[in-house]
């Protein structure tokens, strides 16, 4: 068995990422920057009011002025101001030249066309004022290439001068859940079968992802059926299988899979729950064969899954984010596998769930998943360590 950091360098190596294309900025959310997003104009382009009130010189202060005209966002005051004048300001208005600070609305009174200070004023020159290229200027570095495209830098991107970016195109991918003993959501499974939840959750799980995600729903554990699944979606970007990944009798996806012309690079993680991770290739697209329990099959998707996607859309970083917390609870020693325990996460402490791989209800309490070393020694209560959040 490998390790989970090896089998992840495995996973992410048997692809390149896809295709670009241009997009609006619409639809470039959750999508990751193909090349450094560079300013196309200084913002703001020149300086503007961070509050209502007046446009006047510092150097007057304190004193009485005459208001001349209005500047307002989008349509500035068109000449000078010169000493002992002031114009009426609106936020988000260019400052008119010769004036240097703004008055807030509240510390002054005016009486027809003069203007006097009431309260304290400004405590210093350029008070209220954004001076032009304060958030950024012609030419810098708004983005870096493989960064995610919050809304946050579209918005950015926006008043950067975009309307449009590159990105990788959208990944398709097909899911396929294997097992007799499976029946589809909502009917009936009886005492003896069981609803088949991989293909749904997983669905779900990338669903915020820009992927198309086609469900071929449930296979029965037969070569011939398993095989023409799989001639079927070799030229998908990403197979994701579900159970039937061991070599029991009834496992029967490997044998199909190279039936079908796949190669398999390897199977079976020293990890819990999960171990009998399977990743290769079948024709163009990369396979990724998970548990068939639903745990099992949840986790290795966020640590290998996820990941592969990320890195085929052209993520800088596509491992899953790592943060620190404190045990709230002692932990006993680990074994010879890395354990991802289901833990609740509040104000930076942890408390393992229920560890059951065949309970979905601690999974789905579950805000993190606590990271446990293979070999792992003991750990007290207080003691740091690694999570991944869940939410």
């Amino acid at each position: 068995m490998i390790s989970p950091d090896d089998a992840l360098v495995r996973v992410l190596a048997l692809a390149e990422p896809v295709e670009i294309e241009t997009v609006p900025l619409l639809q470039a959310a959750g999508r990751w920057a193909v090349e450094p997003i560079i300013a196309l104009r200084e913002q703001p382009a020149r300086a503007l009011s961070a509050m209502d009130g007046y446009a006047v010189r510092y150097s007057d202060l304190p004193g009485a002025w005459q208001v001349i005209g209005e500047s307002a966002a989008g349509f500035p005051y068109a000449g000078s101001v010169a000493a002992k004048q002031a114009t009426r300001i609106s936020t988000g208005a260019a400052v008119p030249d010769g004036c240097d600070t703004i008055i807030i609305q509240e510390d002054v009174v005016r009486n027809e066309d003069t203007l006097s200070l009431t309260g304290k004023g400004p405590q210093a020159k350029g008070e209220h004022v954004r001076t032009a290229g304060s958030d950024f200027s012609n030419g810098q570095t708004l983005v870096d290439a493989g960064e995610m495209l919050t809304p946050a830098r579209i918005g950015l991107a926006a008043i950067g001068g975009y309307g449009a970016l590159a990105v990788r195109r959208r990944l398709r991918v097909a899911i396929i859940s294997t097992g007799d003993e499976l029946v589809p959501p909502g009917m009936d499974p009886g005492t003896d079968r069981l609803p088949a939840s991989n293909g749904v959750m997983l669905a779900a799980m990338l669903g915020a992802l820009p992927v198309e995600v086609t469900d071929f729903g449930i296979v029965r554990d037969d070569y011939g059926a398993l095989f023409a699944a799989f001639v079927r979606v070799a030229d998908y970007d990403i197979v994701v299988t579900t159970g039937g990944a061991s070599v029991g009798d009834h496992d029967l996806v490997q044998p199909a899979l190279i039936g079908a012309g796949a190669t398999i690079d390897f199977w079976k993680i020293a990890l819990r729950p999960g171990k009998p991770l399977m990743a290769g290739r079948l024709g163009k697209a990369v396979v990724i064969g998970l548990p068939g329990n639903p745990v099992s099959a949840f986790v290795t998707a966020i640590l290998f899954l996820k990941p592969l996607m990320a890195h085929m859309l052209g993520a800088k970083y596509a491992a899953p984010t790592r943060l620190t917390a404190t045990l709230a609870v002692d932990m006993p020693a680990v074994g010879a596998r890395t354990d991802y325990v289901r833990a609740r996460w509040v104000d930076g402490r942890v408390t393992p769930l229920p560890s059951d791989s065949g309970m979905l209800m601690p999974l789905a309490a579950a805000g993190a998943l606590m990271i446990r070393p293979a070999l792992a020694p003991a750990a007290s209560i207080g003691a740091t360590i690694e999570i991944i959040p869940l939410t």
